[in-house]
């Protein structure tokens, strides 16, 4: 998929609230698309987006998208039901690991986006000199 057209988060703010939705939009759309435990249409789904060959509204009114999204959800549900307490609570633990991994990525992700470029020299003002009164 690497040599393919990929999608920019812009390309999914018909679906998204704003710009970093779209952004995490696109982020969940790559590892869904990336991961070989997925497979499937749900897979696929990712893999049409992200190539730009079907728009994400349109995803969502596909029916047989949907209906795989849905039954990952149901076997998700499910698993987390018949968890033991120390599983749920391993679980706990590594998603919180995880969410703070996450968000530290993330924040360094929106500075590179929205901070200052790297690429800014300041030079000292001619004559190198303030005049202080």
């Amino acid at each position: 998929m690497s040599n393919e057209r990929q999608i920019q988060d812009e390309d999914l703010m018909d679906v998204a609230a704003d710009q970093e939705q779209a952004h995490r939009l696109r982020k969940a759309l790559k590892t869904l698309a990336d991961n070989p435990n997925v497979g499937g249409k749900l897979q696929e789904m990712a893999r049409e987006v992200l190539s730009g060959r079907i728009g994400m509204k349109d995803a969502i009114e596909t029916p047989s998208y949907m209906e795989a999204l849905g039954d990952r959800m149901s076997e998700i549900k499910r698993a987390a039901e018949n968890q033991t307490m120390a599983e749920r609570e391993a679980s706990r633990e590594q998603y919180a690991k995880w969410q703070k991994e996450r968000e530290a990525e993330e924040d360094r992700e929106r500075a590179e986006r929205d901070g200052p470029s790297g690429n800014i020299v300041t030079a000292p003002r001619k004559g190198g000199r303030s005049h202080r009164g």
